[in-house]
């Protein structure tokens, strides 16, 4: 289980206590939007996806696309939220270039669903680390003003106005940095293993605004500051770092804070205000009256409460039970697809803790350098399996086996028939074995006079000198034994 550290006071922030809630926004996992079928698709040219109703032209109607309601109720249910029976669309009136109507299709008082929580690790002390998750609810997104593209003039892409998203508010129950960042990194994992989003925070598809203000310890909350533009998890915390110092410094000099919304310049590493902050007044909510109320079953709740993907903790608490370490547990969990391919490699060679080795060792190098992912890797794990029986039954040696693994990931040939071509099979014969030792006695005679003369920490040196000359072949074990006996004689 990951424990999150407690940050170190400074002069400054010595005293306050930071608090933090977070809103993050998820694009879901559609093919076209949230009220009309245009693509949801990313990267097509400005302004091609778009259809009558996100350009806002007159007559037409929303249509709530149902296979957005089912990807954030699986996002609801598995953040433990009670999903509600019912539930009302809003218009959310604000004024920007990139949202034509003039306002956005969202909810408001009547959320999809309330009141979960997400367990992100344990604190120092080894106590569990909960946030609370105020709400979960719909909306669409806006499109998007770009200001770099043509000097002195504002560009509008219109592709993502309209796209489904969900955004989950947090309680206001971080106290650090990196707890807010360790919450984040834990909601991700989960929204991946339920393929709700591709979470890809480059291309906007996971958004994160961050509330944050300081007090006294057991003080009532202060006033708290929206910061946006954060587009990676360590942006947030040294966002968080830097607002929450700014804050600090304010009420030390014996001023207040004014609540307002603050742009994160990371370059520069400081915030800066965009504007006050606004209230649910200044929306001017009301029901959204083209769009009836949401309604879910009993029965299409239990429905999609089945459906649920095992998911990251569940998954974590039975690789551990499986007998591995908490490196292994969190390396092999890391991403939806990764412990599958794991579990395959397992049944069929039955050791755990060897495949998880290989794993987390030659296979994920491999895929770093071909660029690809596990669930798309040309090697199927029981054709691996085939090689770490080999191992395991000494027919062929650790070191050897990298090199048949590499030539497994060529050809469609099995394990021992590499092992069997190539002469890699492991020799034991022990007039070969002895060969090789005195060849590499012969070649290191330093070596060599030290390790006779009493020196057995170069055993170890020789040994592997011995496997380089053998090309792996050598069986280490009776290697080792023959050096022993010539130390010894």
């Amino acid at each position: 289980m990951s424990t999150i550290g407690t940050p170190i006071a400074d002069d400054v922030t010595a005293g306050f206590e930071m608090v933090v809630g977070l809103e993050v926004h998820v694009q879901l996992k559609t093919a076209s939007k949230a009220f009309d079928g245009a693509s949801a698709d990313y990267g097509a040219p400005p302004n091609a996806n778009t259809e009558p109703l996100c350009l806002a032209l007159p007559g037409t109607l929303p249509v709530l696309n149902a296979r957005a309601v089912e990807l954030a109720v699986r996002a609801a249910l598995a953040l433990d939220c009670t999903v509600h029976g019912t539930s009302i669309f809003a218009r959310k009136h604000y004024f920007y270039p990139d949202l034509p109507k003039g306002y956005q299709i969202s909810q408001h008082d009547r959320p999809l669903a309330t009141d979960g929580r997400l367990h992100i690790g344990a604190h120092a002390d080894g106590t569990p680390a909960w946030v609370g998750i105020t709400r979960v609810h719909m909306e669409e997104d806006a499109g998007k003003s770009i200001h770099d593209r043509y000097p002195g003039v504002t560009a509008v892409d219109l592709n993502r106005c309209g796209v489904p998203l969900i955004e989950i508010v947090s309680e206001p129950d971080m106290r650090s940095p990196e707890e807010a960042g360790a919450y984040l990194r834990t909601l991700k994992q989960v929204l991946e293993y339920l393929d709700v989003s591709d979470c890809n925070m480059e291309e906007g598809s996971l958004r994160v605004d961050a509330n944050v203000s300081a007090r006294r310890p057991g003080a009532p909350l202060g006033t708290k500051c929206e910061v946006k533009n954060m587009n990676s998890f360590s942006g947030v915390e040294r966002a968080l770092a830097t607002e929450f110092r700014r804050q600090c410094e304010l009420l030390a000099a014996g001023g207040t804070v004014q609540q307002q919304t603050l742009l994160w310049d990371g370059a520069k590493g400081e915030v800066r205000p965009a504007r006050s902050k606004e209230g649910s007044s200044d929306y001017r909510y009301f029901p959204e009256p083209d769009l009836p109320p949401l309604v879910i079953s009993a029965d299409e709740l239990a429905r999609h409460r089945a459906a649920l993907p095992e998911l990251p903790a569940a998954r974590k608490a039975r690789y551990a039970a499986m007998g591995l370490g908490d490196y292994d547990v969190q390396e092999l969990t890391a991403d939806p697809v990764t412990g599958p391919w794991f579990e395959r490699l397992a049944a069929a060679h039955g050791d755990a803790k060897a495949a998880a080795n290989w794993v987390t060792g030659e296979v994920r190098a491999s895929l770093k350098e071909r660029g690809t992912t596990i669930d798309a890797f040309a090697l199927a794990p029981e054709r691996l399996a085939t090689l770490l029986d080999l191992v395991r039954d000494g027919t062929v040696s650790s070191t050897a086996a990298r090199t048949v693994y590499a030539r497994l990931l060529e050809s469609g040939d099995d394990a021992r028939v590499i092992a069997e071509r190539d002469g890699l099979l492991q020799v034991r014969d022990d007039d070969a074995l002895a060969r090789w030792v005195d060849e590499v006695l012969a070649e290191n005679p330093a070596e060599a006079q030290r390790y006779l003369g009493g020196e057995k920490k170069l055993q170890g040196v020789l040994v592997g000198l011995v496997m380089k000359k053998s090309q792996g072949r050598a069986d280490p074990r009776r290697i080792n034994q023959l050096l022993s006996t010539r130390a010894s004689g």
